[in-house]
């Protein structure tokens, strides 16, 4: 049962019990967390990130055959990709696409290549932005739902430079689209880790919440043990958004792009000088990747934004779904 302060026009157009989306975090969001927050009335987005076709097909068939006796569930799942990506190799999309999920979510680039093949599967399209310029684009696409994620968020955002916080952004893209287009939807994310994100967010004006640091600490998620407890032990200060980790990764962002991540051991030696690590990263390279080996989470990266400092536990996706739903209703229902 949706609680009516809850019963946004998100929720009510997904047939979602609480107006939270899963982040479709890449290599994190696999499909047994998706169909989790599937079931608990969330929209589960299998994380198809840069496009893998094995991982995607793997994730996304595990996250079906978790829900083939969950009908509501199965109706509730999608996936999310890397745009940029997709320039390069768009076949784990067009693979995604023969499942009929409900929702397409693109976020880094253009999406107006893709959106009439998703269209045309019957999915809803899901932009991501992280400024008011990249708005245009997204309604050009067709985007049911618009996404605004600040600056706060983990993992892959907008620059120091050209981001935005979420706190700002999402009431003037709120403003902008009850002007400009009234029946897109608009999620907020960056930074949101309990009820008080949600509520504050549906106050802000957002339709409901795209949720990825919370919820990548659940039992569910992929990453690493070691991860999830080195974020436990982290408060919100102990986040950075820098190139470091892509340049270890070897991963070739585009800008404005680049990564947000816990601050550690290795990330605070190198942070300094960005240009000595891109000229001459083969020293740091194998000192991060022997940390992924090891499992040593002061040179391996834990993929988290600033809501880091509210994460206290590593609960089942669906208990803390409920959890997030159940404070953000008692907030929003007090008169």
């Amino acid at each position: 049962m949706t609680h009516a302060a809850l019963n946004t026009r998100f929720a009510q157009r997904f047939q979602l019990t609480t107006p939270i989306a899963l982040a479709p975090m890449a290599l994190a969001t696999g499909g047994a967390l998706a169909a989790a927050c599937a079931s608990a009335g969330a929209l589960g987005l299998v994380g198809g990130g840069y496009g893998d076709l094995a991982w995607t097909h793997r994730e996304y068939t595990l996250a079906a055959d978790l829900l083939k006796n969950d009908a509501t569930g199965q109706a509730r799942l999608g996936c999310g990709f890397i745009t940029w990506k997709l320039d390069e190799n768009v076949e784990a999309l067009d693979w995604v696409l023969t499942q009929k999920p409900r929702a397409i979510m693109l976020s880094f680039g253009d999406p107006r290549p893709y959106a009439a093949r998703i269209a045309e599967a019957g999915a809803q399209l899901i932009c991501q932005v992280q400024r008011m310029d990249q708005v245009p684009l997204a309604l050009d696409a067709g985007a049911s739902v618009i996404v605004a994620q600040g600056g706060e968020a983990g993992g892959h955002g907008a620059n120091a430079l050209e981001g935005r916080s979420t706190f700002t952004l999402v009431p003037e893209l709120a403003d902008y689209l009850a002007t400009h287009s009234p029946n897109t939807l608009l999620l907020a994310a960056g930074g949101i880790g309990d009820g008080r994100g949600l509520a504050a967010a549906l106050m802000l004006g957002a339709d409901g919440v795209l949720v990825g640091s919370r919820l990548w600490a659940t039992q569910e998620s992929l990453a690493a043990a070691g991860a999830k407890t080195q974020a436990t032990q982290t408060n919100g200060d102990g986040t950075a958004r820098s190139m470091v980790f892509d340049i270890l990764r070897r991963k070739n962002w585009p800008a404005p792009y680049d990564f947000r991540a816990i601050r550690n051991t290795l990330h605070r030696q190198l942070e300094s000088d960005i240009a000595a690590l891109q000229t001459h990263p083969e020293s740091a390279r194998a000192d991060y990747d022997a940390g992924v080996k090891a499992g040593d989470f002061s040179r391996a990266h834990a993929t988290v934004g600033e809501a880091v400092g509210l994460i206290a536990d590593v609960p089942n996706a669906g208990v803390l779904i409920e959890r997030i739903t159940e404070q953000a209703n008692s907030l929003l229902s007090v008169r």
